[in-house]
């Protein structure tokens, strides 16, 4: 009995454990981030391009001295967004070991959420994106929140040849 009890509170300590999320916009749809993959989130300064790279490669930028490749993630995923956005940011991640940036159309908040309340990804295209690039959907009282794991967004493969080009 003893054991059993230990095992449900052990459950309901799982179900208790808060992701810390950073959400934000592509084409009006809700996403998010763990904050422990984002290095930090950035207003869209000037991009140089970069001529001959795939579409959803916007450029690249100064940052702090060091250059960052930049991809939009509306284009990758293949989401309408406005280019013409005064609010647009790029979030600064590493993937594979290299820096990236991710444009997006804005970040609103960093939010907890319980993990209990996270859905498995489902086997279908959510909002343009592939099931691949989602980590899970976020139940939220009013809303659903897509859940991206970045390791998938940019295969290792695209990751390392992003580099390439610069």
């Amino acid at each position: 009995m003893h054991a059993l009890m230990q095992k449900d509170k052990n459950a309901q300590h799982i179900d208790n454990d808060l992701l810390q999320l950073v959400v934000f916009q592509l084409g009006g749809e809700e996403f998010g981030v763990d904050i422990m993959a984002v290095q930090e989130i950035i207003k869209m300064p000037p991009l140089t391009a970069i001529p001959q790279v795939p579409e959803h490669v916007t450029g690249v930028i100064d940052l702090r001295g060091r250059v960052i490749v930049v991809i939009d993630l509306g284009k990758k995923f293949n989401i309408l967004s406005s280019e013409n956005n005064k609010d647009r940011k790029i979030i600064v991640v590493e993937l594979e070991d290299q820096v990236i940036g991710m444009m997006v159309d804005s970040v609103s908040e960093v939010l907890r959420i319980p993990s209990a309340s996270v859905e498995p990804a489902p086997e279908i295209i959510v909002s343009g994106v592939f099931a691949d690039y989602i980590q899970g959907v976020g139940k939220l009282e009013d809303r659903l929140l897509i859940l991206l794991d970045l390791r998938n967004v940019l295969s290792e493969h695209e990751t390392k040849e992003l580099y390439q080009y610069v």
